[in-house]
């Protein structure tokens, strides 16, 4: 029961697993252009556009199998602030099971990611999970001039690694929130290297057509997304799709991973934007 409970509520890799679908752009960064070149000093910087701010909180029902509510999920971009000598949006994912679940096998889970307001490239990452009595650190920090990335695992110990990473490298949360800031048409594809968890792999994603996706806020016409992540990546999920509001928010109402255990279903609860 317990082997079950572990991978039907890891909410943790279904969150992780579906970060990982908004990570590319056709053949270029995943975002609306490039990074500008260091601007000279007393130079201003240019702000991206993009169509989420600070206080913005969405909320999602968490179900597998598409009949039991395995718990659920927010995401929220909880700041703006001075970091790492820039700005960054800091955002934030977290998920736990329903209190009914959590007494089978307890967890809670928590992503965050300080993406630059300027490149829109992330400057930091981690995933904080707890799983029963143990937990788990796990922090990517990037140096996205210089083309690495340093890794750290928390436990009882402290692991490092460092990582050569691809240009405009992305993690999985930076990369959901990015997406929102690009335009899509149909048959679109992207190709877009993605740092998470302690690797550096690339992914490949497809645009299909606008569907009609039924949510918490009512029906919203939506992109759906698809990706193909390599073997053994994103969380052990085989199949992989996200679905965007086709309106100016952009917001992630519908997200899905098909994973051993049957099929885990994010939709979107209530959103305050």
């Amino acid at each position: 029961m317990i082997d079950l409970g572990r991978q039907c509520l890891s909410i943790a890799a279904v969150i992780a697993a579906l970060a990982v679908v908004a990570s590319a752009q056709r053949g270029k960064p995943p975002h609306p252009g490039p990074p500008s070149s260091p601007p000279a000093a007393g130079a201003k910087r240019t702000v991206r556009a993009v169509p989420f701010s600070a206080g913005e909180v969405l909320t999602y029902d968490v179900s597998w199998a598409s009949a039991l509510t395995a718990g659920g999920a927010t995401l929220s971009v909880k700041d703006q602030k001075p970091s790492y000598g820039s700005d960054a949006y800091y955002i934030v994912a977290e998920g736990r099971p329903t209190p009914l679940l959590s007494k089978l096998y307890d967890l809670y889970y928590k992503a965050d990611t300080l993406l630059d307001i300027y490149s829109l490239l992330p400057q930091r990452a981690s995933i904080y999970s707890e799983e029963g009595k143990r937990s788990r650190l796990k922090v990517t920090t990037f140096d996205q001039a210089a083309r690495k990335a340093h890794y750290e695992v928390q436990t009882n110990t402290l692991v490092k690694k460092e990582l050569a990473i691809p240009a405009y490298s992305q993690d999985g949360l930076a990369a959901l929130y990015v997406l929102r800031a690009i335009a899509l048409k149909p048959g679109d594809k992207f190709s877009m290297p993605i740092c998470d968890a302690g690797e550096s792999y690339t992914v490949q994603i497809t645009v299909g057509g606008v569907e009609t996706v039924k949510t918490g806020i009512g029906d919203v016409r939506a992109w759906k997304i698809t990706p193909v992540v390599p073997g053994g990546k994103a969380g052990g999920a085989t199949r992989l799709s996200l679905w965007l509001s086709d309106d100016p928010r952009r917001l992630p109402v519908r997200m899905q991973a098909q994973l051993a255990v049957g099929s885990f279903d994010l939709t979107l609860k209530s959103s305050n934007r």
